[in-house]
């Protein structure tokens, strides 16, 4: 027999036990929603793939072991993966540099002029060596365009947000920016990221990415116009191909901001001396705080064009 002195304090102890769960399971969840996490810029490795394979190899090895102090979510490959599409020796050493990160981290590919017959738009070697078979079995990867891998779209979640990084081809064509838009629409719910090889120049959008290279396809201008500004959910566009850095903030047909960053070290000692950007976003602060740093030289870049801090909005689905 219980007697009812007993069955209270057995109440009380049961009710207490459910309250500290509660607030356990919300701290927890408030925490996780709070916690800082990184996304990794690959820029232009076409260097390295021909000549310094090391380098290559540096840089994702340190993906792989920052993983987790940095909580690094997502790594993106900026294109001009090797430097002669058709040179089979590069895409073994880009190859053997990228599977660091195979289960380790997800990440996307995306070609840059180099990593094709850019007239023909022939990429058959990109294809063979990052073609959406290689994804097809991590959640993380959302789909393609076509066969081919040349555009596609991962998925990724920190600090309680849901990321999606679509990915397309040099100087897009009409087909791709159309592709994208639809991608974007379906994932109202997703912040996403767009990276394209030739996007920005060091002090505004490129005006000539298919000119330049006589093909058909858009300019990072075209794209902002026909995709960029019109799909409210685009907060960042990131890009390489130009040498140097560059950094823009827009806005978008609906007021939202739109983060566009130029990030290529190709130009510098031994084909860029492994330095690679960081994105560190800190929903606490609003803030993205971007880092350059080497493996190769094991140091920081602190000049104020290498290492700062971007405000962006992360209460709500859409950049403010």
């Amino acid at each position: 027999m219980l007697y009812p002195r007993r069955r209270g304090l057995l109440t009380l102890c049961a009710l207490a036990v459910v309250i500290t769960s509660s607030v356990s399971a919300r701290a927890e969840g408030i925490a996780s929603a709070e916690k800082s996490f990184s996304v990794v810029l690959l820029p232009d490795t076409q260097n390295y793939s021909e000549k310094y394979p090391d380098t290559y190899v540096a840089q994702t090895l340190w993906i792989r072991k920052r993983v987790e102090d940095d909580n690094i979510k997502f790594a993106i490959h900026l294109g001009d993966i090797v430097q002669t599409s058709t040179v089979k020796d590069e895409w073994e050493n880009a190859n053997r540099a990228m599977r660091l990160l195979d289960d380790v981290v997800p990440y996307s590919m995306v070609p840059g002029n180099h990593d094709m017959v850019v007239k023909s738009r022939d990429s058959t070697l990109y294809n063979q060596y990052f073609s959406p078979k290689r994804f097809a079995g991590q959640k993380w990867y959302g789909g393609h365009m076509g066969e081919a891998n040349d555009n596609n779209f991962c998925f990724f979640e920190g600090g309680g947000m849901k990321f999606m990084v679509i990915s397309l081809e040099f100087a897009p064509r009409d087909e791709a920016l159309e592709w994208a838009m639809g991608v974007a629409k379906r994932h109202p719910d997703h912040r996403v990221i767009v990276a394209t090889h030739c996007y920005m120049r060091p002090k505004q959008r490129d005006t000539s990415c298919a000119k330049s290279y006589n093909v058909v396809g858009n300019s990072g201008e075209q794209m902002w116009q026909k995709l960029i500004r019109k799909q409210p959910n685009i907060f960042l566009v990131v890009s390489g191909h130009v040498l140097g850095v560059g950094m823009q903030t827009s806005v978008n047909d609906e007021g939202g901001k739109v983060l566009e960053m130029l990030t290529d070290y190709q130009g510098l000692p031994n084909g860029g001396d492994g330095w690679l950007r960081s994105l560190r976003f800190v929903p606490s602060e609003n803030k993205i705080h971007i880092k350059t740093y080497s493996p190769v030289l094991d140091k920081h870049n602190e000049d104020a064009k290498e290492s700062f801090s971007l405000d962006y909005e992360m209460t709500s689905p859409k950049s403010k």
